[in-house]
């Protein structure tokens, strides 16, 4: 009972996020990341360690069901603690950041890097003159839709074993 509950609530979910007009928010979204507009995104104050850094950002794309965002973001010298409210895959384009994960882990990523940090996460940033980056934004899914996921990967994995287990 409690999985058709489940499943009922992500279609519903799902149907809920069509838009009203198919296809009028499904269209390529492309330009150069020079000719987007930055405009000011000031970085908490708490979270600032060290300098005056100075943030950017440029929205380029937002899904149809508002569940993920592509941005071009800068910022300019400075050590700050940073929370990653959602999955966000980076790619720096220019400059370098010193990045310390919550388990101290340390990694400098330079032009061409990509890296992936988990949602519900805090690094801390020191960055040395200035970076920029494109940052691909992704929210979690509501619980039951996530565990219709879980539900379908764990179906499917039982049947690469030759059916559910026993």
């Amino acid at each position: 009972m409690s999985i058709k509950f489940m499943l009922a609530s992500a279609v519903g979910m799902a149907i809920r996020s069509v838009p009203l007009l198919p296809g009028s928010a499904r269209r390529l979204v492309a330009s150069s990341t020079d000719a987007l507009e930055m405009t000011p995104a000031p970085i908490e104050p708490s979270w600032i360690l060290a300098g005056n850094p100075e943030a950017r950002l440029a929205l380029h794309s937002r899904a149809y069901d508002d569940q993920a965002t592509t941005a071009v973001w800068d910022c300019t010298a400075g050590t700050f603690r940073w929370y990653f409210g959602w999955d966000e895959t980076v790619i720096v384009l220019e400059g370098e950041v010193h990045v310390t994960a919550e388990d101290g882990s340390e990694r400098t990523l330079r032009a061409g890097d990509i890296a992936y940090f988990p949602g519900k996460s805090w690094a801390t940033w020191h960055i040395d003159t200035y970076v920029r980056k494109i940052a691909f934004c992704r929210k979690e899914f509501p619980a039951p839709v996530s565990m219709a996921y879980r539900l379908r990967d764990l179906l499917r994995s039982s049947q690469d074993r030759g059916g559910l287990a026993a």
